[in-house]
């Protein structure tokens, strides 16, 4: 199974994300459920905004490895955040913490700013489609 990453020039390049992803059919798809920067007993683990993010997608990470994928398997992120202020000031601690989870592999992706998110105190959730080898 192979992934082709889709970024028509009409669009501009692309900067740590991809406008799509193509596979050749070749796998199983894995969907995850919006994941936030809780801990075993279900505890936000920081009021920090870095900390929670990097929690979310290590939890995503989690579902993906459980299912017998890896992170540069996952096709698809959505990213909801209370404030994309937040996100836009920490931009540079979000980066070192999604290479240091994904490395250099950037699915499609979007980031949407919410109202608020059902696990109280939340200020990220993450969820995910991942195409995991048969």
């Amino acid at each position: 199974m192979t992934f082709k990453l889709i970024n028509p020039e009409i669009l501009g390049p692309p900067r740590g994300y991809s406008n799509g992803v193509l596979t050749d059919g070749g796998g199983r798809l894995l969907f995850v459920a919006g994941q936030v920067g809780c801990d075993k007993d279900q505890r936000i683990v920081s009021d920090n905004f870095v900390e929670q993010f990097d929690r979310a997608l290590g939890n995503v990470i989690a579902v993906v490895t459980e299912a017998g994928g890896s992170p540069d398997q996952i096709a698809r992120l959505v990213l909801y955040v209370t404030t994309r202020q937040e996100y836009q000031e920490h931009l540079k601690e979000v980066g070192e913490s999604y290479r240091a989870h994904m490395g250099k592999h950037f699915p499609a992706m979007v980031l949407v700013e919410v109202k608020g998110l059902l696990a109280e105190k939340a200020k990220v959730e993450i969820e995910a489609v991942s195409v995991l080898k048969t």
